[in-house]
């Protein structure tokens, strides 16, 4: 099998904030991983099921409710903590965000493992290489897969995440998303919400189009954002 046709990749728009989760892994093994599993656990884990995946990993992107469950405003989503009723597998954060994913999710410190970036995770024969990317939260965290990115809500095809959020920093933000320029142009972005008219880009596109990308010193930047 070539390597290319071996890799499981499946964007699944789910919950009324527009946001992806993801099933990232093997063809041969079957074994998977789930990103930001939230608002339908039943649903993600009865489309494993009928693909005849195996779920060894849940790999969380930042602690918002939105991308690994908890309450937020008038909303209580389903997350990992549901994921784990049927499901006994490790859950994997930053380092940084390990404390905000239990508090929201109210999972313990043995469902967690911690990560730091270029740490690597293997899944059947793929591997996953987490990349801290503060900004949004302290512990955000991009997954690097070949010559995919699945982003969170560091980038989006159209825009970036807030900073002005409890926890956020904007000139982390600005020292991110350069290192996410950084990659190479045929990487493929895959963000954390549907936020634009396509639903991923390749990096040189979205260096193209992104007007927070178009950035390049901090000055400018901290004009823009306010800061």
């Amino acid at each position: 099998m070539k390597l290319e046709d071996q890799l499981i990749m499946e964007q699944i728009q789910i919950g009324p904030m527009q946001n992806f989760a993801y099933l990232i892994g093997d063809r041969q093994t079957r074994q998977i991983a789930v990103v930001d599993p939230a608002w339908d656990i039943a649903g993600l884990t009865k489309m494993i099921a009928e693909r005849e995946y195996q779920l060894t990993a849940a790999l969380v992107t930042h602690y918002h409710p939105d991308h690994c469950g908890g309450s937020f405003g008038h909303n209580n989503v389903e997350g990992v903590s549901k994921l784990l009723e049927s499901h006994s597998i490790p859950v994997y954060a930053h380092e940084l965000e390990a404390e905000g994913v239990k508090k929201v999710t109210g999972i313990s410190s043995t469902d967690l493992k911690t990560v730091a970036s270029g740490d690597k995770l293997k899944i059947g024969d793929i591997e996953v290489e987490f990349l801290h990317t503060p900004g949004h939260t302290p512990g955000s965290q991009c997954f690097r897969i070949r010559n995919t990115l699945v982003s969170g809500d560091t980038l989006f095809v159209d825009g970036c995440g807030r900073v002005d959020l409890p926890g956020s920093n904007s000139e982390d933000m600005y020292h991110s998303l350069q290192k996410l320029a950084g990659l190479p142009d045929d990487t493929l972005l895959l963000p954390g919400h549907n936020y634009s008219s396509v639903p991923h880009a390749t990096m040189a596109e979205t260096k193209r189009t992104n007007t927070y990308m178009r950035i390049n010193d901090l000055s400018t930047w901290k004009m823009m954002m306010g800061s």
